[in-house]
């Protein structure tokens, strides 16, 4: 009994049942040959673990999606940001130097669509867009003219438009002219546009000189701009007048400086000419200058260039003939530039009351009738040698020898 236990029990132990029979005869059994047809055939392969109802339901997909926009999304802005501002900053479209106009009033639209039309920027859009964020607040593009240079970026040409450096013209008025006829040479302007005031400002109101502006500048503007001037300078001007100046108005203080700005326009004698007419004006004499006979019979037209001085038009009495009206006349008679109101604040002190042209642009100076008809005399026959016809104004005498007159 105990030995048939013991062999039984031995045998059992032996014994392997299932997978792991199945796996020993696997390695240990017999190696049976496959034919080539059996051998090239694919085996099953073992199905992929089932996915888990989570990984399967409709938000994790949506959420996969939503993710998968999101970094395409970024990828095109940021390939469309990059694309942009290398637009706006590398060279332009334009062949060669243009001249661009910006109108006084436009928006950011209408200067991208008007830059794009003339082949300044190769897109109005991107140009519109990326100025707008571009600018400061309060920042904005200035009408004007302005010179872009070839092959400009889109960010060269809106710091060109914001720096407001426009392109520059200038309109030169002389001393001398009247106020109708510096509006003449504002009229005549073509790059300023708009009207004149329809009333004439004051004569002598205007300051000469020569005044900038941009294109699209209107000429009321620039009117407004000489009439401040004027103001300014007559103003300082007359705060540093000498005290014991025979003028006591800023109105007779113009009137004298118009009269000096006609005679002379020799700025080393304008204060010796003042001189003469402060040291008639002071004896009570009359001032017989000759512009004044020109303003009293043409006004602010100004005397013909073919018409001669008549002796009629000597003795003509007009409210502006200085040979027959005593003292200043009622009004400037041409707008007086700088020189010609320092010279008349601050005259030189003579005992001049005469002076004659004396054939070379200047005038010579007499204290006395008797100096001064010498003066005539020798202007005269240098004047016959050049002319038979000497002007009519060489006939005119001074009315009285000033020593004699009685203040």
């Amino acid at each position: 009994m105990t030995d048939n236990s013991h062999n039984g029990g031995s045998q059992n132990n032996g014994v392997s049942f299932g997978r792991e029979a199945e796996a020993k005869a696997t390695t240990k059994g017999p190696i049976i040959p496959k034919s080539p047809n059996e051998a090239l055939r694919p085996e099953r392969v073992p199905q992929p673990p089932r996915r888990s109802r989570k990984a399967r339901s409709q938000v994790v997909i949506f959420l996969n999606f939503v993710m998968t926009m999101i970094v395409f999304v970024g990828v095109v802005a940021v390939a469309g940001f990059f694309y942009i501002m290398d637009s706006y900053q590398k060279p332009g479209p334009l062949a060669t130097n243009t001249n661009f106009v910006v109108r006084s009033g436009a928006g950011l639209a209408e200067i991208a669509n008007n830059l794009e039309r003339n082949n300044i920027v190769s897109d109005a859009r991107i140009y519109r867009y990326v100025t707008a964020t571009y600018l400061d607040e309060g920042d904005t593009l200035k009408a004007g003219e302005y010179e872009v240079k070839a092959g400009a970026s889109m960010k060269e040409v809106t710091e060109l438009l914001r720096s407001g450096k426009s392109i520059l013209y200038s309109v030169s008025l002389p001393e001398g002219l009247t106020v109708k006829q510096m509006f003449q040479r504002l009229a005549e302007d073509t790059v300023l546009e708009g009207d004149l005031p329809t009333e004439l400002p004051a004569e002598g109101s205007l300051r000469p000189d020569t005044y900038k502006f941009s294109r699209g500048t209107n000429r009321a503007e620039i009117v407004t701009q000489m009439a401040a001037a004027q103001q300014r300078l007559i103003d300082q001007i007359w705060e540093r007048r000498d005290p014991d100046l025979p003028v006591k108005t800023k109105e007779e203080f113009i009137t004298l400086a118009s009269i000096v700005e006609k005679e002379t326009g020799k700025d080393d004698e304008r204060a010796h000419v003042a001189s003469v007419f402060i040291n008639r004006l002071a004896k009570g004499m009359r001032l017989q200058s000759d512009p004044t006979i020109i303003y009293g019979l043409f006004g602010g037209d100004g005397k013909p260039a073919d018409r001669p001085i008549f002796q009629s038009d000597i003795k003509k009495e007009t409210p502006y003939n200085t040979y027959v009206i005593k003292g200043l006349p009622p009004a400037p008679i041409a707008n007086p530039g700088r020189a010609a109101l320092e010279a008349v604040a601050h005259p030189w002190k003579t005992q001049d009351l005469y002076f004659v042209a004396d054939g070379t642009g200047g005038h010579v100076f007499a204290a006395t009738l008797e100096e001064h008809n010498a003066n005539v005399r020798r202007w005269r026959k240098l004047e016959a040698e050049r002319a038979a016809n000497p002007p009519a104004t060489l006939d005119v005498a001074p009315e009285v020898d000033p020593q004699a007159k009685k203040n």
